[in-house]
């Protein structure tokens, strides 16, 4: 892994990367070797603001294979590949760039060799025949706003001016979160269909009835846990503002459906340690 030309490609796009091994330890607290098994992508802060942060293991120092296959530079984006030595051909790939007012990475899912590339593959189904049906043109299939979508961070929202709700359903400033990054706020929210789930800090994701009543059986004392009742893998739809701390409120006059962008089919999202 050239360290050095991989730093002066983020350079080039503003961004800072630092390359860090991380090193087998003795844990005192847990009184065990802690050794860290894969390599991780973060976004980390310090006195001169954020930066790409890329930990490599110290047995995989001499193994990794990271390269830029394709910089913006202009457009502030970048893909970086990463592939392990005497692994497969597949590569993991993540789309390093600025949005808004922060930079992100995404684990990005297929076999995309450029940026556009990977914007088009984090763009899940419904979005894409969005596109096509609004005539939205190549310029600005990846902005923030066109005919097809408003986007915030990973969440698309396409216009359904026609749905008609039960104002009885619906839900008033309700969060939309993934896993446990920090939840974008609707101020009002109507799902439909979907799993009920029990979510919690420690469950982000949610668990259902029965693994929830299984946990309380085996400890009462996870009752505490401040849980709320939520829909898994529902329809939602969003109307008015929605609020992130990172990113511009939008407002929605109508009602919209959400989708979330295709990152968590990319089995390389559990090397993206940072989630906004």
């Amino acid at each position: 892994m050239n360290a050095k030309q991989i730093e002066s490609k983020f350079a080039a796009m503003g961004a800072r990367l630092n390359v860090r091994e991380i090193p087998s330890r003795w844990t005192q607290g847990d009184r065990r070797w802690f050794n860290p098994t894969d390599y991780a992508v973060d976004i980390q802060r310090d006195r001169h603001g954020q930066f790409f942060e890329l930990r490599v293991p110290s047995h995989l120092s001499d193994a990794l294979d990271v390269v830029v296959a394709q910089s913006e530079p202009k457009q502030r984006h970048l893909l970086l590949h990463v592939r392990k030595s005497g692994e497969s051909a597949q590569l993991d790939r993540f789309l390093c760039g600025h949005d808004e007012r922060e930079w992100f990475v995404a684990a990005v899912p297929g076999r995309a060799s450029s940026v556009r590339q990977a914007m088009d593959a984090l763009q899940p189904p419904d979005v894409r025949a969005a596109l096509a049906r609004n005539l939205v043109s190549s310029r600005k299939r990846y902005a923030r706003k066109n005919r097809a979508f408003r986007r915030q961070g990973e969440w698309f929202f396409v216009p359904e001016p026609t749905l008609q709700v039960n104002e009885k359903l619906v839900l008033h400033n309700e969060p939309l979160r993934r896993g446990a990054g920090k939840p974008h706020w609707v101020e009002r929210l109507f799902r439909t269909g979907g799993e009920t789930v029990h979510v919690c800090a420690k469950h982000p994701n949610g668990i259902s009835e029965k693994e929830y009543r299984e946990l309380l059986r085996v400890n009462p004392n996870a009752a505490r846990w401040g849980w709320r009742i939520m829909r898994r893998n529902a329809g939602v739809y969003a109307r008015g503002s929605v609020r992130h701390s990172d990113h511009a409120t939008i407002t929605l006059p109508f009602w919209h459906r959400v989708l979330m962008n295709t990152e968590n089919q990319s089995r390389t999202m559990r090397n993206v340690a940072f989630l906004d």
